[in-house]
């Protein structure tokens, strides 16, 4: 899978990708990023969600496991966001309570280990400190839709493992995360506008954001 998204990283912003673009509309608007708060962008890819997190005046520190991704959000020119090479799905680099927030972009459908990420998230926010973690809708995956792209006219298709809302809800207080929030997002003319591919998806359910908070 790092191997896949090496080769996709110079070519995923510019693939039309209906989840990301309800990701993009969505998701952090529901993180709701703060000036002065310090956030994690937990497999950040591309860097597409620091520069808003940076626009709201937050400070941002970027993770990801593919250093191909990590280069295209070096070249994005945010010279003042650290970004580091690392697998959410091991110990994060960080020590206890030291983030505002974590937001953890569609990538949720790649862990095996799901219930190790939510309590490493856990152990690096503070005490109030809150979640928000986005993934490609259940019924997607259940449907075995999963990430793909093309390149050189080879298809690449990167695998989903399915996890149904439950198995989100339980992992997540298991971890100790309370008030937990569902949002669920369907297809809609407004996103088949911005890509047309979309349209087989129309009033489905795409996406699924989830957020969560320490006390």
């Amino acid at each position: 899978m790092r191997e896949g998204y090496d080769l996709w990283s110079a070519t995923y912003e510019s693939t039309a990708n209906p989840v990301v673009a309800m990701d993009s509309r969505h998701t952090i608007k529901l993180l709701a990023p703060a000036r002065g708060e310090l956030i994690l962008d937990a497999g950040c890819g591309t860097g597409r969600n620091l520069t808003p997190l940076l626009s709201a005046g937050a400070a941002a520190v970027g993770i990801d496991f593919s250093l191909g991704m990590l280069k295209v959000a070096r070249r994005r020119q945010l010279e003042d966001v650290p970004v580091a090479l690392a697998d959410l799905q091991a110990t994060l680099p960080f020590p206890d309570n030291c983030f505002d927030a974590v937001l953890c972009a569609l990538i949720g459908e790649h862990l095996n280990e799901l219930g190790r990420v939510y309590s490493e998230f856990y152990r690096v926010l503070r005490p109030s400190g809150r979640l928000v973690f986005s993934v490609y809708h259940p019924e997607m995956s259940a449907a075995g839709i999963e990430a793909n792209f093309q390149r050189e006219g080879v298809e690449y298709r990167l695998g989903a493992i399915h996890y149904s809302l439950s198995d989100h809800l339980r992992l997540l207080k298991e971890a100790g995360f309370v008030a937990i929030e569902v949002q669920e997002f369907n297809c809609d003319q407004e996103l088949i506008k911005s890509v047309p591919s979309a349209s087989r998806y129309l009033d489905s359910p795409i996406l699924l954001v989830l957020g969560a908070h320490k006390f």
